[in-house]
């Protein structure tokens, strides 16, 4: 088993380079131009960029900064040096212009995480259950009550809800919060209400990030743990006179994650990438809203940080995964056998 880790985090600085790169090279020959978009941002787009004489000396001087006047190749070894040599993912050309990329995703990195976490979370704790109750009452009329509501949900668009729990919200309840993830003020609060404000703020984003994997997930739960109770070695702990729920519980649930535990290498990024749909919808300053400014502005050093993050997290869930599989499963080995 080491020698599998050490194989794949070996092959985690490659596999970077050559994400890193085909995202650059498709940022650089994707319509927009970052030096348009950061003197419109600046209010200086008219006077600035010259009409029917392309761009003004301000502009070159902009290009030459960020090494845009230079080939892809060559752009993508000045962003590699720079963090390799100084750990310097560069600094903001529109989103927030000069501060340092790394600062923005700091500040930002904690209300991604605290609001995905708790829907994840929430997700776990309620679609394990539900599976496990759709397996074991497979065939009554709850179970197919349950799987019929599970895909509705699975089936509406996360944008969609977002709009209607809006709409709902201000119509039916004119003082329930549906911007930001915390009061705006707290002073002379007691703390009780200010935990109670808070939660508000968190109950219709984190419903709209959770309820189609609630969905999803229990649906994986139950049809894992079907192909588990079937096999031999249940019936022989049933005829040993073992309680059914512990049948169910001890010896089959363990054995029934295995499909869930591979899901959860997908869930390791979106915990600190956020949701750009639920984010903007709901007004949260966190880095989905970040991706969304940094992609319509076409921040270049932003969005390499970003696509970069996300591909060492995805990298570093399935690692995660396959580590856990071994685990729960010590059926499952990566070492080659003799």
């Amino acid at each position: 088993m080491r020698t599998y880790i050490i194989k794949r985090l070996l092959l985690v600085i490659p596999t970077l380079l050559i994400i890193t790169f085909v995202c650059y090279a498709l940022m650089r020959v994707a319509p927009g131009d970052p030096v348009k978009a950061h003197f419109l941002s600046q209010g200086e787009g008219a006077s600035t960029l010259r009409e029917g004489e392309g761009l003004s000396k301000a502009g070159e001087l902009f290009r030459k900064r960020f090494h845009l006047d230079k080939p892809v190749v060559v752009g993508y070894g000045y962003w590699l040096w720079g963090i390799v040599r100084h750990g310097d993912f560069g600094v903001s050309v529109t989103v927030n212009l000069g501060t340092p990329v790394w600062e923005l995703i700091v500040e930002r990195v904690p209300t991604t995480f605290k609001l995905n976490l708790w829907a994840t979370a929430l997700v776990f704790l309620i679609a394990v259950p539900i599976g496990v109750f759709s397996a074991v009452k497979r065939g009554s009329l709850l179970d197919r009550a349950t799987t019929l509501l599970l895909f509705i949900f699975y089936s509406l668009p996360s944008f969609w809800v977002g709009l209607m729990l809006l709409i709902a919200a201000s119509k039916w309840m004119p003082g329930w919060p549906t911007s930001g993830l915390s009061p705006r003020t707290t002073e002379y609060m007691p703390y009780w209400a200010i935990l109670g404000e808070t939660t508000k703020h968190y109950v219709l984003p984190v419903f709209c990030l959770s309820y189609a994997g609630l969905a999803g997930l229990s649906r994986y739960a139950r049809v894992g743990l079907l192909e588990v109770i079937r096999q031999d070695y249940i019936r022989t702990a049933r005829a040993k006179g073992c309680g059914e729920w512990r049948v169910i519980f001890v010896h089959a649930l363990r054995n029934g994650l295995i499909p869930i535990i591979v899901i959860m290498a997908g869930l390791i990024p979106g915990l600190i990438g956020g949701s750009i749909i639920i984010e903007y919808l709901f007004e949260i300053q966190g880095m989905g809203d970040l991706s969304l400014t940094a992609l319509s502005s076409r921040d270049y050093p932003v969005l390499m940080t970003l696509f970069g993050i996300s591909a060492l997290l995805t990298l570093v869930g399935l690692l995660a995964s396959d580590i856990a599989l071994t685990l729960v499963d010590p059926r499952i080995s990566y070492e080659r056998k003799t």
